[in-house]
């Protein structure tokens, strides 16, 4: 996909500016493209200006100008969010997909549409709008939800629980996983010079570089790990973690590796992913008494609410608060 050929120079300008000003990675750039680009074929069928009967995917928007982009009205934004609740598919070109998208998915299309308003009317030199039509736009409201987490005794079943003929990998992927809170594309873009003594270099999301220090269970994984493929002859002599074809190990294998261990412990497979270890390590470090700043640092987030959901999992003050009521120990007499 190359959103400077699919993209009017409108559109493009902002693109560009998070590309190279804010820093953004080129997978984000592409997800603001698609929101744009679906977003603006609505808008052409809501204002009449293409056939009834076109299909949605061949609708072209090089022809937006800015002219058309400020035309747009609150009012037409929350009838795009109407139709993603209602009509737009969840999965793209498969026959059994339902129709609506949820809450999380309209609320980042909306911050897409009001990030994108917020610079053509305070950032474009081409294309500035004098007022900016969605300065008011509500976000769909989101059901706050907790995320899910293995015990510490599951967690120790897991590793416990590995085997097979790529036992080192797997078990120092899952001791990361679980030490130190990194995402699945990070272990899998791990390289061998990222590696240190106590520590290790991550390179997050938007290209953002931090340190994530290993103790002393990680490093005893990681240095198995390392005599086990020094046999190896690599394709990618840089990569850490290897797949069957001694290549670099994809986001899928490691995803797939993830739920076989899972299942051979006995675990649901189906409740736990990847990403739930990451949410494991975040909330096993909170129980330990690792405050929620530290842990902000070390998961990579760049905002600290995005951090604090850990926060209401296991709060032992709130806990605490509960048992030091003056009604605590009140029993209803007979």
């Amino acid at each position: 996909m190359d959103y400077r050929a699919d993209s009017p120079e409108i559109i493009r300008e902002f693109l560009f500016y998070h590309e190279t000003i804010k820093g953004h990675s080129k997978k984000t750039i592409d997800e603001y493209f698609l929101d744009l680009r679906t977003f603006f074929r609505f808008m052409k069928i809501h204002k009449r200006l293409v056939p009834q009967d076109t299909p949605f995917d061949e609708i072209s928007i090089l022809d937006i100008d800015r002219s058309f982009v400020g035309s747009v009205k609150i009012t037409d934004v929350y009838e795009y969010l109407a139709f993603l609740s209602r009509d737009r598919p969840r999965q793209q070109n498969s026959r059994n997909t339902e129709y609506g998208l949820n809450a999380n998915s309209r609320a980042r299309k909306t911050a897409v549409i009001r990030s994108y308003y917020k610079y053509l009317t305070l950032k474009s030199n081409n294309n500035r709008l004098n007022e900016n039509p969605v300065a008011d736009l509500d976000s769909p409201k989101l059901r706050k939800s907790l995320p899910r987490f293995l015990s510490l005794d599951e967690s120790m079943r897991l590793l416990d629980g590995v085997d097979g003929a790529h036992r080192e990998r797997d078990f120092c992927i899952l001791s990361i996983f679980l030490n130190c809170g990194l995402r699945i594309s990070e272990i899998a873009g791990l390289d061998l010079t990222d590696l240190r003594q106590d520590h290790i270099r991550v390179l997050g999301k938007g290209d953002k570089e931090r340190i994530v220090y290993i103790n002393d269970a990680c490093a005893d994984a990681v240095n198995d790990y390392l005599r086990a493929r020094k046999g190896i002859a690599t394709a990618d002599k840089k990569a850490l973690f290897l797949s069957n074809r001694r290549t670099r190990i994809s986001t899928s294998t490691i995803h797939s590796l993830v739920k076989k261990h899972l299942l051979a412990a006995g675990l649901d497979s189906t409740k736990y992913s990847s990403h739930k270890l990451r949410h494991t390590a975040a909330t096993l470090m909170l129980k330990s008494g690792v405050d929620v700043r530290t842990l902000q640092e070390l998961l990579g987030h760049e905002h600290l609410n995005t951090t604090q959901i850990y926060t209401h999992i296991e709060n032992s003050s709130l806990r605490n608060a509960a048992r030091l009521s003056p009604l605590s120990g009140y029993k209803k007499s007979r």
